[in-house]
């Protein structure tokens, strides 16, 4: 895991986390491009949904913060929301090609 700054003020706190969250965004944008490219591959909803795989994600991510010591139940909410938010967004391009 990357060193943490010591910070000396909440505007110390407050830029880093920002800047943190510009790095989330990027990589969710690209993390999103290949959703869309996956979509290619899938013939129906069920395969959008792919529970099993979605599944796969979450115990692959909820290992990955405990090895990073990272809060596990944190990580498994928000990878929970992420899958699903993609998730919708798939279904509704995919009801748009069939």
């Amino acid at each position: 895991m990357k060193s943490i700054a010591d910070c000396n003020s909440l505007e110390d706190v407050r830029t880093n986390i920002d800047r943190i969250d510009r790095q989330i965004v990027a990589l969710l944008a690209e993390r999103g491009s290949y959703v869309k490219q996956a979509l290619r591959f899938k013939k129906t909803a069920e395969d959008v949904r792919a529970p099993q795989r979605a599944e796969q994600v979450i115990s692959n991510v909820t290992a990955l913060a405990r090895e990073l010591g990272a809060d596990a139940s944190v990580t498994e909410q928000v990878y929970r929301a992420m899958v699903a938010a993609f998730i919708n967004a798939e279904l509704k391009e995919h009801n748009t090609l069939t």
